[in-house]
């Protein structure tokens, strides 16, 4: 039993479950359907708990997005199934963020005696249908909707992104990482090579997951390539820097009060609170931001995380950074104040002091579409249970790089107060840039990626620059324009260039075809 002096309403962690379906172990048709998926995971959540029989007294089922299969009322499917009448069956929106956005809702909801258990649970079977559509088939999987629904994207793209093709993730996050890069002064391949170093250790972590989809240690230069076998994609991320959505993987927590945690006779060693947690957003489009090397949402949001949990960045043992792209680890890690250097290990075979990853990230442990967070947060209930009183912090990051959550857990009670989600916004609120869609003449690169083909050749560069007034000394500094302006560069020479010689602060001649799209020359 807890404790009298313990908060009856405090948030915790009950139960998880977790499973990866690897095509070997499948069968012709692949993983099971989503919504077996969910149930089984839901069901070992139940079981995770110590105690058996929550499941069927969960007043809100929360799905997580899914991409491989539409469902006509997914929350209402998966309640029928787990013998569940919830108040609420809800479905999610789409990012990175998602899992712990839904926990921290109900964490608040918990807290003003509104909610006492829910589940939060998600999966997805791309892998499965990825093979499927290679065989010519498509999945026949249950309760469909009447009519397709488009995609929930609620970002919508910027004109001027659109104009230029700057829709990928794996695209708009280099984009911030040669940004992050020049802001340091670091040369090219010195910066390759660190952040080959950076997520080395991650694939010792994902080879040790019996969950991870790419259980296999692999070195910094193998990482970084480029190779036949690991070609370039958007420089500076080759193909093995890159999350990987196209798994076959669910996963489920149960969130409860300390209250209804002892009513359902869950062990104490099983609970893992919610300490504190923080929420922001960046600029939606990537040339708004001021700084494009940093995120003031992570700033903002991380320090909040901290700050109710009364703790200190020090005080962390255990870290699940959302790692879709380095960028995302840089950028937290900065907002941390971490020094980079105690994610690394200089060498194979050297653990870093203290891992950025739990689960082994997105890239070896698979990110199964939004709901990788989900395998964050079952892996660090894991993980803090077999060190009791330790402090863990898990991170989301949604869209492109736009929404960022934070949030830290401990086998130990505290105090909860939830963030004023305003105050938290702006302290993290970075000033914006004007965008020009149409530009003809100087200006200045802010940032860059060169786009490669799946050849591994590269194929042009897309641009971020800084507009110069008529007449303003080229020399001046960075981010004095009166706007930033979206470009492409084809030229093959300079393309070749732009990933031995640092691009960014230099000088470009833009002209506009007449319909928004800007073409750069050197």
């Amino acid at each position: 039993m807890s404790p009298t002096n313990r908060d009856r309403r405090a948030p915790c962690l009950i139960g998880v479950g977790r499973r990866t379906w690897r095509p070997q172990d499948c069968g012709p048709d692949g993983a099971p359907e989503p919504l077996d998926m969910w149930e089984e995971v839901a069901r070992l959540a139940d079981a995770d708990t110590g105690h058996p029989g929550a499941i069927e007294r969960v007043e809100r089922v929360e799905v997580v997005y899914c991409q491989a299969w539409q469902y006509d009322d997914p929350g209402i499917r998966l309640a029928e199934r787990l013998g569940a009448d919830p108040r609420v069956a809800s479905y999610s929106g789409i990012g990175g963020n998602v899992p712990q956005t839904i926990v921290s809702n109900a964490a608040r909801d918990i807290l003003r005696g509104d909610l006492d258990l829910a589940l939060v649970v998600g999966g997805e079977a791309l892998a499965t249908k990825r093979r499927l559509s290679k065989e010519g088939r498509k999945p026949t999987w249950s309760f469909p909707p009447d009519e397709r629904r488009p995609f929930p994207f609620d970002v919508p793209f910027h004109p001027g992104e659109v104009a230029h093709n700057i829709f990928e993730a794996w695209l708009t996050f280099a984009l911030f990482e040669n940004a992050h890069r020049a802001h340091l002064g670091t040369g090219l391949e010195e910066y390759r090579q660190s952040l080959g170093e950076l997520l080395s250790p991650m694939t010792e972590v994902a080879a040790a997951n019996p969950h991870a989809w790419f259980p296999t240690v692999r070195g910094a230069e193998e990482i970084i390539g480029p190779t036949e076998q690991n070609r370039m994609v958007g420089y500076p991320y080759s193909k093995l820097m890159t999350a990987i959505m196209d798994v076959d993987m669910a996963a489920a927590v149960l969130v409860a009060s300390d209250a209804t945690a002892d009513s359902l006779g869950v062990p104490a060693e099983r609970r893992v609170y919610l300490r504190g947690w923080g929420y922001a957003e960046d600029p939606p489009a990537v040339a708004q931001r001021a700084d494009l090397w940093r995120s003031g949402a992570m700033e903002a949001a991380s320090a909040a995380a901290l700050a109710g949990a009364g703790c200190a960045v020090d005080d962390v043992a255990h870290f699940d950074l959302y790692s879709c792209f380095a960028s995302s680890v840089e950028f937290a890690l900065d907002a941390l104040g971490l020094d980079p250097r105690v994610a690394r290990s200089p060498e194979m075979g050297v653990a870093p002091e203290r891992p950025i990853t739990v689960t082994g990230g997105l890239a070896y442990h698979g990110g199964p579409g939004s709901n990788y967070l989900t395998h964050s947060l079952a892996t660090m209930v894991e993980t803090l249970r077999a060190d009791p009183g330790a402090m863990g912090m898990v991170s989301g990051v949604g869209m492109h790089m736009n929404k960022h959550v934070f949030a830290t857990y401990s086998t130990t009670p505290g105090p909860l107060v939830p963030p004023d989600d305003a105050v938290v916004a702006a302290r993290g609120a970075m000033g914006q840039v004007p965008i020009v869609a149409s530009f003809d003449g100087v200006a200045r690169v802010a940032t860059y990626s060169v786009i490669h083909g799946r050849d591994g050749a590269p194929e042009s560069a897309a641009l971020v620059c800084d507009v110069l007034p008529t007449g303003r000394d080229t020399d001046s500094a960075p981010g004095s324009g009166i706007g930033r302006c979206y470009a492409r560069l084809d030229d093959p020479a300079a393309l070749r260039g732009a990933e031995t010689e640092e691009l960014i602060g230099r000088t470009v001649q833009i002209s506009n075809d007449g319909a928004d799209r800007n073409t750069a020359s050197l």
